[in-house]
């Protein structure tokens, strides 16, 4: 078998369950629809004046540094059992240092710019 034909296989397999579960939600759940059910529901607080609203982008920057460093440490553990092997060793050091130096510059750009600052 090509691997094509395995992948398309995979593919359709979950492209039919897909609609099969949808099918059956369409069929087997209550559908009672009321205003309470209908309205805007957020983290536990209701809907209360107009449907836009400034939010606070500080929170965002701290998410996606959390997320620079959580990649950097998926990347990190592989690395540190790759170190041991006699023939990768060096070049692997060498990788990452620029891997780090690259965080490094951009942890260092976001202090600059003040964003490690809670206000």
């Amino acid at each position: 078998m090509s691997p094509y034909v395995v992948v398309a296989a995979v593919v359709l397999a979950g492209v039919l369950l897909f609609a099969a579960a949808m099918g059956a939600r369409r069929v087997l759940a209550p559908a009672a629809p009321t205003r309470a059910k209908l309205a805007t529901y957020e983290s536990g607080v209701d809907p209360v004046g107009r449907d836009w609203a400034q939010t606070q982008v500080r929170y965002l920057v701290y998410a996606f540094l959390y997320v620079i460093f959580a990649v950097d440490a998926v990347y990190l553990f592989p690395w540190a059992l790759v170190l041991r092997s006699p023939h990768l060793g060096a070049a692997s050091l060498v990788e990452i240092a620029v891997f780090i130096g690259i965080v490094v510059v951009g942890l260092a750009h976001a202090a600059r710019r003040g964003l490690l600052r809670w206000h």
